[in-house]
């Protein structure tokens, strides 16, 4: 008989290892009550529940019974009633899915006041003012997130009501102000919803809860879970716990602190703290808070017992934490803990410190990091001179530098970016709401809030920059504006340069130098904490993975590059590109020949320039393997544009031979789909003597080389082989060749000769095409595209935006490998080739192989080697050093220390 279904847990029932069932917050809870910290007592409503909840549309039956009973407990234990009129408990509702999705869904704070418990909390509290300020909050957050009110309607009257009694903030309304702010809020909610504010405390807690059910599928939760790539079905717990208040006076407030700073990385205290406020105040960022450390001076024992609590915190998680708290009366709570989001320089940053404190070891410094954090670390960064003067200072709160035309709200930020234009979203404080422009936009500025806001919070999620609380601008976002403490008044699509690192905000586009990260990468060589992290945690992936790092690379300054980033050769030499330019004549030559004298005379001039070009990149790879692969697309692409050749001469008094020579060899060479026709091995096969040329072009290459005394490893690669016997055509006609240039020269040849898996039929007779191939190296971009039977240039700019927004894709197919489709070919492809030639050498030198998912992949299918860009090559290394870890192949010859 199977174990009924628990609904309810707890704090105390709970742990940290629960949080697929408690989310990221009940478990957090859970873990700070086992660890005897003050928190708060209350309880948890599971996923489980929620998942019920948004399959059938009602609750689970049993979910009223134990929560009820739950709730009698809580109240047992604070020996108070939810919602008494003479000494009311309290209660927050709050949502807490199992990934971090900060400011996504619902809390509603107060649950339990009413005309009557109001009037309770004030004799009780002895303050009239804290009492009707927490019922006015409830109001009006339970009248917008529960009930579906515009939160706007709730501003505009509190705006007014300020307005009217000339005041500046909202802790300067007294009592009856307040009194008289809620039974407005009370009648906006009939007039829009035809229903009363609900006063029965059950009923309060019911709605409550399934409001952060339903807000699991709204639509900012819905983008958010997009991005992060988390799933859809998880469901979010709901967190129900004493209210604790830091609303009532000077002696009281709330914050939210970090074990170390979240932007830098660096050891200390770090946070902001807000006297005479509620937590959502803070991460909402409407009044600008005091940095942590003024904690210490107005209240030096909570700030004393809260730096014990982090550190036990920090200690027991063995992470950055990040914390919320508030304090009453002088007492200190602890209301939530998580592994704090953290910028990518704080990542390597602090799994680096951690290391070398002997907190963690050097595998799990590694698993901390990834290989986007450490490309965002490449990016370049703002050159200032001292004449460069900002505009306004704020917080620094995700670093980076971003150049962008201002844009005041989130739909113009999407607007402009669906046209290709970048952009800054400016905002006095972002909302949840604003999570599209954040998204789309290069940076965010705010004049409001500071390194725990929601703006700051959300962006360094992201790994987007960030300036928060720029007090010296005054935005106003009805005019499209803002304007300067010294009068400068900047336009929406006025251009901005946005520094998150220092936290300023320049008029106009600033120049950018590269990174001190990619710098000491080439050079490698570390020029602060920073640097000397990255290179050590890079060394250590090299030390543990199995997978070798190949580069994308055409010229010989790109494999020297690729060299010094780290690559261990050259998985991608496409030849096509050495076609380009001056040459294109040459191969226009050759293209045009009226007989076979011609066309050899053409490929003779061809000749010397490629074995120029394969020598030098042999020579910057001396010793590596360098795989060429011979010419790919089809010859038209080397002639001029159709259209461009038939105005010209239709302009033209007198047309140029040459160009009408031109027009009819393009007219000839036309197809309706290029991509599927005469290009790769089947151009090798059907133009005589372009294989051959090319093939001796490399022989007499490494020929050269090791004359001058080199090692070169050269590999010739067949393009788009789609069954044996056209590999087992071409590689005779390379292996002719390679004799003759042995016979020429007396050295011996020997190169390795393999293909491209690119075409379905390919890697399901991979078995086949063993035979006759030395290796396999996986183009997973056109894989890709004719497994999928799509064009990616036409479908990228067509209907790819609808398939991601309506959840086709969770991500580009071209950005991050379909591990279910494409995926399984090349396993498929791998099991058989290497079941006919074990120790068949396998690749892949799609851009794929320097997408960090598609990383893991590849080396769980067993592949040898992935090759990228340049650019992508240190992160390809980092990623391939965490997928042995995580598929605990410490394929390296490393060790954990």
């Amino acid at each position: 008989m199977s174990t009924p279904t628990k609904y309810v847990y707890a704090f105390a029932e709970g742990s940290r290892d629960m949080a697929a069932l408690l989310g990221g917050k009940g478990a957090g809870l859970a873990e700070m009550t086992r660890l005897g910290l003050p928190v708060p007592p209350g309880f948890t409503v599971t996923t489980e529940a929620c998942k019920v909840y948004l399959a059938t549309g009602a609750e689970p039956p049993e979910l009223g019974v134990e929560a009820g009973r739950a709730l009698a407990d809580l109240e047992r234990t604070m020996g108070r009633a939810l919602g008494a009129p003479d000494d009311p408990l309290l209660v927050s509702v709050r949502s807490g899915a199992r990934f971090s999705m900060p400011g996504m869904m619902e809390t509603i704070l107060d649950i339990g006041l009413n005309d009557q418990s109001v009037a309770g909390l004030a004799k009780v509290s002895g303050d009239e003012r804290f009492a009707w300020d927490s019922y006015r909050r409830l109001v009006q957050m339970f009248g917008h997130t529960v009930m579906g009110v515009d939160g706007d309607l709730f501003e505009e009257a509190l705006a007014a009501r300020k307005t009217h009694r000339r005041l500046s903030g909202d802790d300067e309304l007294d009592p009856d102000e307040l009194a008289l702010l809620t039974e407005e809020f009370r009648r906006i909610i009939r007039r829009e919803t035809g229903e009363d504010f609900p006063t029965d405390p059950a009923e309060q807690l019911t709605r409550a809860i399934r409001a952060v059910f339903d807000s699991w599928n709204v639509e900012r939760a819905r983008v958010y879970r997009r991005r992060e790539h988390i799933p859809d079905d998880l469901g979010t717990a709901v967190n129900v716990q004493a209210m604790v208040f830091g609303n009532r006076g000077p002696d009281s407030g709330t914050g939210v602190a970090f074990t170390r700073d979240p932007a830098t990385g660096e050891k200390g205290v770090y946070g902001d703290y807000l006297p005479d406020a509620q937590g959502e105040d803070v991460v909402a960022g409407v009044r600008n808070a005091l940095p942590l450390t003024d904690l210490e001076g107005i209240d030096p024992r909570a700030y004393a017992d809260l730096r014990r609590h982090l550190r036990t915190l920090e200690d027991h998680y063995r992470d950055l934490c990040d914390v919320e708290f508030t304090i009453e009366r002088g007492t200190l709570w602890i209301l939530q803990t998580r592994v704090g989001k953290r910028t990518a320089e704080a990542a390597f940053r602090i799994a680096h410190d951690l290391r070398e404190e002997g907190t963690i070891g050097g595998d799990e410094a590694l698993r901390r990091v990834d290989g986007t954090a450490l490309t965002r670390l490449m990016f370049p960064r703002f050159a200032v001179t001292p004449d460069d003067v900002p505009l306004a200072h704020g917080v620094p709160a995700s670093p980076g530098a971003a150049v962008g035309a201002a844009v005041f709200d989130s739909a113009e930020a999407v607007r402009r970016a669906a046209a290709g234009e970048d952009t800054v979203l400016v905002r006095r404080e972002t909302t949840p709401d604003d999570l599209p422009g954040m998204i789309a936009a290069r940076a965010v500025l705010t004049s409001r809030g500071g390194k725990t806001s929601h703006a700051a919070v959300v962006a360094r999620g992201m790994g987007k920059v960030c300036v928060c609380g720029a007090e010296e601008l005054s935005v106003d976002t009805a005019a499209r504006r803002f304007t300067t403490a010294a009068g400068a008044v900047v336009h929406e699509g006025d251009t901005l340069s946005v520094d998150g690192t220092a936290g300023t905000v320049h008029l106009g586009a600033l120049p950018l130098t590269a990174s001190d990260v990619g710098r000491a990468l080439e050079t490698g060589i570390a020029a602060g904490p920073l640097t000397a992290a990255v290179l050590e945690t890079l060394g250590h992936a090299d030390a543990v993975r199995r997978l070798q790092v190949r580069a994308n690379a055409d010229t010989p300054e790109d494999a020297a590059r690729a060299r010094s980033l780290g690559a261990q050769g050259i998985g991608l030499c496409r030849t096509e590109h050495m076609f380009l330019g001056e040459r294109r004549e040459l191969v226009e030559a050759m293209i045009l020949a009226r007989d076979e004298q011609a066309r050899q005379h053409a490929l003779a001039a061809l000749l010397p320039p490629q074995r120029a070009d394969f020598t030098g990149i042999l020579a910057a790879m001396d010793g590596l393997p360098v795989t060429i692969r011979l010419i790919d697309p089809p010859l038209h692409e080397f002639l001029p544009d159709r259209t461009d050749l038939a105005v010209r001469i239709a302009r033209a008094d007198r047309p140029d031979p040459h160009d009408e020579e031109l027009l009819a060899a393009v007219e000839r060479m036309h197809e309706q789909n290029p991509m599927l026709g005469l290009r790769g091995v089947r151009l090798g096969l059907a133009v005589p003597g372009l294989m051959a040329m090319q093939v001796r072009a490399i022989g007499e290459a490494v020929v050269q080389r090791l004359r001058d005394g080199g090692r070169p490893h050269a590999e010739i690669m067949i393009p788009l082989v789609g069954t044996v016997e056209e590999l087992r055509l071409a590689r005779a006609e390379a292996e002719r060749v390679l004799a003759e240039v042995t016979a020429e020269t007396g050295t011996p040849l020997d190169l390795p000769i393999g293909t491209m898996i690119e075409l379905p039929r390919a890697a399901l007779t991979a078995g086949r095409i063993a035979e006759a191939a030395d290796f396999f190296s996986f183009g997973t971009n056109d894989l890709t595209q004719t497994t999928w039977g799509l064009s990616r240039d036409d479908a990228e700019a067509s209907f790819f935006p609808l398939y991601l927004d309506k959840g086709v894709f969770a991500v580009s197919p071209f950005d991050s490998l379909d591990q279910q489709g494409v995926g399984r070919l090349v396993e498929i492809a791998v099991t058989e080739g290497r079941a006919v030639r074990p120790g068949l050498q396998t690749g892949v030198c799609g851009e794929h192989g320097g997408d960090p998912d598609s990383i893991h992949f590849f080396h769980r299918t067993g592949l040898d080697y992935v090759s990228c860009s340049p650019f992508r090559i240190p992160a390809a290394r980092l990623e391939a050093g965490r997928a042995s870890l995580a598929d605990g192949d410490r394929g390296g010859n490393g060790s954990s220390s």
